[in-house]
C-alpha cells in the first residue's frame, strides 16, 4: 500500500500538468484505431469482391464457326506446358504477317476465329493459345482470375517467344502483331511493353487492374459501408490507399503479381495500339479504356462501339469491324500504305498524332 500510495504521488502530479498531451495522445491512438478497423473490413469485403467477380463471358463454345490449325505444344515463362495452334492464310493468298490472339478469361483458343477470320483470309497467319487452366493447357491446380497477372504475362511472352523463333527459323523477320481480348488485352499490352518484336497491337475491352478495381470498390461501396455519409465522402486518396493495401494482401495470398497495364503502357516504347471498347459495357466502363489510351505513346486509336456490350463489338458491327482491324495491321504490321481514314473512318474512331 505504501509503495501504490508513493507511485500516485509521483505520477497523480504529472498526469495533471501533461493532460492535454495525454488528452491528444488518446484521441490519435483512437483514431488510428478506427482507421486500421474501418481499412481491415474494406480489405476483407474487397478480397472478396477481387476474387469472387466474374465478369460477363461474351461468348459460347457454338456461337461461331472455329477455325482449325496445327496444334504444338511450348512452354510459359515459367515452364508450364501450353497448348497453341498455328492457323495459316488460306493457300494461294501472299502472306502478311503473323498474329498472335490472346483470348478472354473464361474462352479457349477457339474463339479467336470470332476475331481474327477476317486477317487469315486477307493473309495473316495467326497463332492461338490457351492460357493456363484454360482449355487444354496445363496449370490445373492454378486458378485463373479475370485479372492479368504476372502468370498470364509469362504465357503470352511464351507463346510471343515461340512464334519469333519459328519465323526466324522460317528466314522471316521476327516482328509479330497482338490480338487480346479483355483480360488477353491486358496481358498483351504488358507483354508489349517487355517485347520490341511486337509491332502494333489490337485490343477490345482492354483495361488496368487497379483503376479498375478503384472503380469497381466505389461502385459497390454501398455493400460494405452501411452509413451512407461514409462511403460517399471518401477522397480520392483513400481509394488509391486502400486499393495498394489490397494488392499488397492479394498478391501473396493468391502467389502472383498484378502488374499494372497503366503503368506498362506509360513507360512502354512507342507502338501503334489500337483500343476497342463497347459503348454499353457495364462490366469494364469505357472509362477504363479511355485511360489506357490516354496513357499510351502514339501512334494510338480509340474506337468506341456504339451499343456494344462487353466484347460484343465484333458482333455488333462486325463489318467495320473487321474493316478496321484488317486495315490496322496493313498499316502498322505489314507496312503497307494503307490511309489513316480506313482504321479512323467513324466518328466514334480517332488517332492522336
Amino acid at each position: 500500500m505504501a509503495l501504490e500510495s508513493v507511485m500516485l504521488a509521483m505520477v497523480g502530479p504529472w498526469v495533471v500538468k501533461h493532460w492535454a498531451l495525454l488528452a491528444i495522445l488518446a484521441t490519435c491512438l483512437s483514431l488510428l484505431t478506427a482507421v486500421c478497423w474501418l481499412l481491415t473490413y474494406y480489405i476483407r469485403i474487397c478480397l472478396n469482391i477481387f476474387v469472387d467477380t466474374p465478369p460477363p463471358l461474351s461468348m459460347n463454345p457454338v456461337d461461331f464457326q472455329p477455325v482449325e490449325g496445327e496444334i504444338i505444344r511450348f512452354r510459359s515463362y515459367d515452364g508450364v506446358s501450353l497448348r497453341g495452334m498455328h492457323v495459316t492464310a488460306p493457300r494461294g493468298v501472299p502472306y502478311k504477317g503473323t498474329v498472335v490472339f490472346c483470348h478472354e478469361y473464361g474462352s479457349d483458343m477457339y474463339s479467336c476465329a470470332r476475331y481474327t477470320r477476317p486477317l487469315l483470309e486477307v493473309g495473316y497467319n495467326v497463332f492461338t493459345f490457351d492460357y493456363r487452366a484454360h482449355g487444354q493447357s496445363s496449370g490445373m491446380d492454378y486458378t485463373p482470375l479475370q485479372w492479368p497477372s504476372d502468370k498470364e504475362l509469362g504465357d503470352t511472352l511464351g507463346a510471343c517467344a515461340y512464334v519469333e523463333s519459328t519465323l526466324r527459323a522460317e528466314g522471316r523477320e521476327p516482328s509479330i502483331g497482338l490480338f487480346g481480348i479483355s483480360r488477353g488485352a491486358g496481358a498483351g499490352l504488358l507483354a508489349a511493353a517487355a517485347d520490341p518484336n511486337i509491332k502494333a497491337v489490337v485490343t477490345d475491352g482492354a483495361f488496368s487492374t487497379e483503376t479498375t478495381l478503384t472503380a469497381l470498390m466505389k461502385r459497390w461501396a454501398h455493400i460494405f459501408a452501411t452509413v451512407k455519409l461514409v462511403y460517399k465522402n471518401h477522397p480520392p486518396a483513400f481509394w488509391n490507399l486502400l486499393c495498394w493495401i489490397l494488392m499488397r494482401f492479394a498478391q501473396p495470398k493468391l502467389k502472383r503479381r498484378f502488374p499494372s497495364v497503366r503503368k506498362a503502357l506509360r513507360d512502354m516504347q512507342p507502338r501503334p495500339i489500337f483500343f476497342i471498347h463497347g459503348e454499353r459495357d457495364s462490366y469494364i466502363r469505357v472509362d477504363q479504356t479511355e485511360l489506357l489510351h490516354e496513357t499510351a505513346p502514339s501512334p494510338k486509336y480509340l474506337w468506341i462501339v456504339e451499343k456494344a456490350k462487353h466484347n460484343q463489338a465484333v458482333v455488333t458491327d462486325p463489318k467495320a469491324y473487321a474493316a478496321r482491324t484488317v486495315a490496322f495491321f496493313d498499316k502498322h504490321l505489314a507496312g503497307l500504305g494503307v490511309p489513316e481514314e480506313c482504321i479512323t473512318s467513324a466518328p466514334a474512331v480517332e488517332e492522336v498524332a
